[in-house]
């Protein structure tokens, strides 16, 4: 492994100065000094960087130029590999947040970089870092539940209208174009991450509501939602459920060969924070009691973590990536499993758009399984569709109403966005 930095902070830069200001905040807690930021928005980037005395760049090759050690990437959710790939091939270990690849082929590249550069890349996947999430590893790892059989997931985030298109300016913005099963990562990760295994097969069904729609004044050319199955490499099946119906939903639940176990519903996402674990009466061990719920603590670094977003998870994502860099040992969100999930939402779409025929997952540490989709550049993402490239919906090409249009239109003015009309034709 290359770079392994022990003696001193690990110099890192962020692209992003959105969503990319959770790490920057949380590096020198993890060991990590803030040397650079990058960004497009001019005017925001210069001011944030003079508040964390960090170098700024709006040219992402001379930020990469910068003396750093590793970069994480905060930038749109359908760009993290052509952004990992050019900074692993910079000499820089690398982060990326969300997804880690848009198509099969950059998941290809992206395993193939990582070989032949012996860096350390990470998928910021924070989910499987909150409390709860971190405790039902522990449960699985001592045995108590036995073997996966069949887990549950859900990451559903419903969004009012307005927050919904000030975060997605512009009629070609990812957010409006991505289909239902592409945001999975959330759901999978956490249950991958307590159960130890891997997807083999999916199945997907996109759910489409009309009513949802009309309710609602928005641009989004994609399904509100999706229910998609995965087989896993135990044979386990794995439910995942989201992304936009009304009801906040955040939950995992895991069935195993000697017992159960769940976070507690709740408001909101985290609701109590409650771990909940169960055994039938015929299947006790001595020791054993029928059920037990209760609040979890923090393995470690309890009090940094609550000061994070997402759960404390945002921590954890920087810490294991510090980590990771200071042993030279891959973390465990590597680039197989993150490539893994974040392909299983690229193939659920396959298997939605087919009605919920079984589509394979290849194992990505495996270059004969992987370089047969080396050139599948297949993605919803291009405006000009080329040739046999999906759109966002099962039902085809969706247009977004007048009156959505206007209220697109009157929602960025009012934010202050430049050239509104030209968000809106773009």
């Amino acid at each position: 492994m290359k770079n392994i930095i022990k003696d001193r902070p690990i110099k890192v830069g962020v692209i992003g100065i959105g969503r990319g200001m959770t790490f920057a905040r949380t590096a020198k807690h993890t060991g990590m000094e803030l040397v650079a930021l990058c960004d497009i928005w001019e005017e925001k980037l210069y001011e944030v960087g003079k508040s964390f005395n960090a170098a700024t760049y709006t040219d992402y090759d001379k930020f990469l130029e910068h003396d750093m050690d590793a970069v994480i990437l905060a930038n749109y959710f359908h760009e993290h590999a052509p952004f990992a790939i050019k900074a692993l091939k910079a000499g820089k270990h690398v982060m990326s947040e969300t997804s880690c690849n848009s198509t099969l082929a950059e998941g290809v590249e992206l395993c193939r970089t990582v070989e032949e550069t012996g860096l350390i890349y990470m998928l910021a996947e924070n989910y499987p870092y909150t409390k709860f999430n971190q405790e039902m590893r522990r449960i699985y790892q001592t045995g108590e539940i036995g073997e996966v059989a069949y887990a549950e997931g859900e990451y559903n985030h419903p969004m009012e209208a307005r927050e919904s298109l000030k975060i997605a300016p512009g009629r070609y913005h990812w957010r409006t174009r991505t289909p239902s099963t592409y945001y999975c990562t959330h759901a999978l990760a956490p249950l991958m991450y307590i159960t130890d295994t891997m997807p083999v097969k999916v199945n997907a069904l996109s759910i489409v509501s009309e009513a949802i729609r009309k309710r609602r004044l928005t641009l989004k050319v994609s399904d509100q939602g999706s229910v998609i199955l995965c087989r896993m490499n135990n044979g386990a099946v794995f439910r995942l459920f989201g992304n936009g119906i009304p009801g906040h939903s955040n939950w995992y639940r895991v069935h195993g060969s000697k017992g159960a176990m769940e976070i507690t519903r709740g408001p909101g996402y985290f609701g109590p924070e409650q771990v909940r674990v169960w055994h039938e009466k015929w299947d006790l061990e001595p020791g054993q009691v029928l059920e037990r719920t209760y609040v979890p603590n923090w393995p470690e670094h309890g009090e940094l973590a609550e000061r994070t977003g997402h759960g404390g998870g945002d921590f954890w994502t920087n810490f294991y990536f510090a980590q990771a860099i200071r042993t030279g040992e891959q973390p465990y969100l590597d680039v197989y499993r993150g490539v893994a999930m974040s392909s299983v939402g690229i193939l659920a779409w396959r298997s939605a758009l087919q009605d919920g025929a079984p589509v394979d997952v290849p194992d990505f540490s495996n270059e004969s399984e992987r370089k047969k989709y080396e050139n599948d550049h297949w993605s919803p993402y291009n405006p000009d569709k080329k040739a046999g490239h999906p759109y966002s919906s099962i039902l085809g090409e969706l247009k977004p109403s007048k009156e959505a249009e206007e209220y697109a239109r009157k929602i960025w003015t009012e934010a202050g966005f430049k050239d509104v009309d030209k968000l809106l034709s773009e």
